[in-house]
């Protein structure tokens, strides 16, 4: 089987992260997310930015340190558990389940942290008593993360499925795949799946091949000096 029919096979499953024992991995992008959340001042508070930037773990970590309920925002349903509550992806909850819950959590005062890709107060909601609310919570965007973390959470990433990419590829990828950090987890699963049909280690050429769909479009032209999928080092 060629490497560039690797990449067209489906990937297999791959499970969710275990959010609250992973590590994080902190970048200046988390700096003042970070300071809020260790916060007690504050009775709802919103974690907003692109896919990938930290929002789930942050909140799975805030959520296992304050024994806060976790539930996905498309799966909250009322009356919502009591205490504090950490919504994910809160944008996506039932509009009057999360008017109910916010109101409940605010006479009980039981602290709520959401997450989305925006600030509460743009969030499409066009129930006047929730946009007040939403509109009145403290929000914070977490910026996209530097180099270094980029690097750091690929290298994880890959030690995590215990895949030997060299450091040569490794570098290469980075500087040819999209900076948002959900790419490189797709990447991974991607570059595992490839090794496991190969029964080798990713060189440049099976990463290139694997990672088509994703790389940027000087990839492929930028393995023309490179040495036979077989044979090339790294």
């Amino acid at each position: 089987m060629s490497d560039a029919r690797v990449g067209q096979l489906p990937l297999p499953f791959t499970p969710r992260p275990d959010y609250a024992m992973l590590p994080l991995i902190a970048h200046a992008g988390l700096d003042q997310a970070q300071t809020w959340l260790g916060r007690t001042d504050w009775q709802r508070l919103a974690l907003w930015g692109d896919a990938g930037t930290g929002k789930t773990h942050l909140l799975h970590h805030w959520a296992a340190a304050h024994a806060a309920t976790i539930i996905a925002g498309q799966e909250l349903t009322w009356p919502a558990p009591a205490g504090p509550l950490a919504i994910d992806e809160g944008d996506g909850a039932p509009v009057m389940a999360l008017l109910h819950t916010l109101n409940a959590a605010a006479e009980a005062g039981a602290p709520v942290l959401l997450t989305a890709r925006e600030p509460p107060g743009r969030w499409p909601v066009h129930l006047p008593d929730l946009h007040s609310r939403l509109s009145a919570t403290f929000s914070v965007q977490l910026l996209a993360p530097d180099d270094g973390f980029r690097a750091r959470l690929f290298r994880r990433l890959l030690d995590d499925r215990q895949l030997h990419v060299s450091a040569s590829v490794q570098a290469w990828l980075l500087t040819r795949l999209p900076r948002n950090p959900a790419v490189l987890r797709e990447a991974a699963a991607r570059l595992d799946y490839a090794a496991l049909a190969a029964q080798r280690a990713p060189n440049r050429a099976m990463a290139a091949a694997a990672l088509a769909p994703l790389l940027d479009d000087t990839s492929m032209a930028d393995l023309s000096d490179a040495s036979p999928a077989g044979t090339e080092p790294g």
